[in-house]
């Protein structure tokens, strides 16, 4: 899997941008789907089931421009948020692994770790919230930053590796 490399992103621009898009997404699902619903009604008579295979469709609909549309420039901050939100996701599966290899002063846990803290703070603040009220976090995030001062590494890292959890896979 490719790196992934946090990147400084403007949260006004994001939250502006994320509000249209599933503002026009809604009303896209709303649209198709009442004219699936209507077309397939008219032509095969009038029933839940149409009525519901055409709201289906209007959401494969409106999955098939998203899926075109999610690579266009303007959509950067929007699809760089979900990546983040993926790779967080990732590694806090990994986490009851990564603890104890922390303690081990494990680099490379130490580094995934990081990069949890990070994106987490990165992403809140995309959200416009605060991660303050989270103490287990912040012990934890300073304990990470603590180690990583003893062992001369610097205090971010720049980017993550989805391979590197690979390692601390549960048996």
């Amino acid at each position: 899997m490719a790196r992934f490399i946090l990147q400084h992103q403007d949260a006004h621009a994001y939250r502006r941008k994320s509000r249209i898009i599933s503002l026009v997404m809604a009303g896209q699902f709303a649209v198709l789907g009442m004219l699936f619903a209507l077309i397939l009604t008219s032509a095969f008579g009038s029933s839940l089931a149409m009525n519901a295979l055409g709201v289906v469709l209007g959401l494969l609909a409106t999955s098939a421009m998203f899926a075109v549309l999610k690579d266009r420039p303007w959509m950067n901050e929007v699809r760089y948020a979900w990546q983040l939100k993926h790779h967080l996701g990732q590694v806090s599966g990994y986490l009851v692994t990564l603890r104890p290899a922390v303690e081990q002063d494990d680099t490379t846990a130490l580094d995934i770790l990081t990069f949890y803290h990070q994106g987490m703070e990165q992403l809140a603040e995309l959200n416009g919230r605060t991660t303050d009220d989270d103490a287990e976090r912040l012990a934890e995030k300073m304990q990470v930053r603590l180690k990583r001062e003893a062992l001369g590494l610097p205090e971010e890292v720049g980017s993550f590796n989805p391979d590197d959890l690979q390692r601390y896979r549960r048996a």
